[in-house]
């Protein structure tokens, strides 16, 4: 297995339609009203901050976010470095209460996040980058997926990428770069692991964690991606689709479960991820913004656009210096049994938005 620095970002967009404002009301001048974004059937009023941890726990960047079948909210972070608790997991309550904390082991390379209901049992999917060999400590858990029960109790992992020939050497002859980022899973329980910050392979396996077959690659072409950040299986035809976050290329890439190229999806900057409800899908844009897209794939909405242009000017700065009512790094999304939606956010400091729709 090799290992890889954390993360290298394009900085270069691609320009997306004007779907109307954006933002309304950022703010009245006593400070005290919430703001709304969007407009219309879209409009959400935002909650910034949402959730309240406790004093041994702060934040690092906030990457993953889920919603289970109590309406306990689970967060995924990599933990601040003067945070006193190492616990890369949070969960909260629907009002933001705390209610646990665990993950030690994933500290400095929490990023993704899957939860799925199988039999009366739900079970998470956490997915942990390589780290950068310089940093010390090194994380007890690197290069890995891990399924876990909500309480964080190991059903099985994915240690390092499959042994493969396309992994044995890459183009200098070296043992290919793996750096995993996120899952999907199909209806059959087969397991769709983007390699987003490695090789930008898809590798599939099935419900135990055997592999199937790899797909896709560095590349723009049909087929080919360029830092398959998140994976999401779209239910909502007939026939499952795999849908892919094909970041660097800012676009959607649409495969069969088979791997087979079906068609792209364009208009977006640095796509994260995917949470589905109610034929609507959340879509977090890194470069500053979340898109809603409709049943039929088109953009209805994007909230929170504080278009940087690829820049991230707040990202490492103090809370006090963020702006409300706009977004600086969106990184994970989903929706809520109400159809809210919570977004995590690629800062330092760590942020966790409630968008309640009004």
């Amino acid at each position: 297995m090799s290992t890889s620095t954390r993360r290298q970002f394009l900085a270069t967009t691609v320009a997306s339609p004007v779907l109307g404002p954006i933002l309304l009301n950022v703010q009245d001048k006593g400070g005290t009203k919430k703001p709304i974004m969007g407009e219309g059937a879209y409009r959400y009023e935002a909650t910034h901050d949402w959730g309240a941890l406790p004093p041994q726990i702060k934040w690092g960047n906030t990457h993953g976010v889920v919603e289970d079948s109590q309406a306990n909210i689970h967060i995924h972070h990599t933990v601040h470095a003067t945070s006193d608790s190492a616990d890369t997991m949070v969960v909260f309550d629907h009002n933001g209460k705390f209610i646990r904390s665990w993950g030690k082991e994933f500290r400095g390379v929490a990023h993704g996040l899957h939860i799925r209901k199988e039999g009366r049992e739900e079970f998470l999917y956490l997915t942990a980058n390589a780290a950068n060999p310089k940093n010390t400590p090194q994380p007890e858990m690197q290069a890995v997926v891990v399924k876990t029960t909500l309480k964080g109790e190991p059903v099985w992992k994915i240690q390092g990428p499959p042994d493969i020939p396309e992994y044995r050497s890459g183009a200098d002859g070296k043992p290919a770069r793996y750096n995993p980022t996120n899952v999907a899973i199909a209806p059959n329980g087969d397991v769709y692991v983007g390699d987003g910050y490695g090789s930008s392979y898809i590798n599939q396996y099935n419900s135990k964690g055997e592999y199937i077959r790899t797909f896709g690659g560095r590349g723009s072409a049909a087929g080919q991606l360029a830092e398959p950040h998140g994976n999401w299986i779209d239910n909502r035809g007939k026939t499952p689709v795999l849908v892919v976050a094909d970041r660097r290329n800012n676009r959607l890439q649409r495969f069969t479960l088979e791997g087979k190229h079906i068609d792209f999806i364009p208009g977006f900057r640095l796509p994260c991820h995917f949470h589905e409800h109610k034929g609507l899908v959340v879509v977090p844009d890194l470069d500053g913004r979340v898109t809603l897209m409709d049943k039929s794939n088109a953009l209805v909405a994007q909230l929170g656009d504080s278009n940087p242009g690829g820049k991230y000017p707040l990202r490492g700065e103090p809370r006090d210096k963020f702006i409300p009512g706009q977004f600086i790094c969106p990184h994970g999304a989903c929706f809520d049994h109400n159809g809210d939606i919570y977004v995590v956010e690629w800062v330092e400091v760590g942020r966790v938005t409630k968008l309640r729709r009004v």
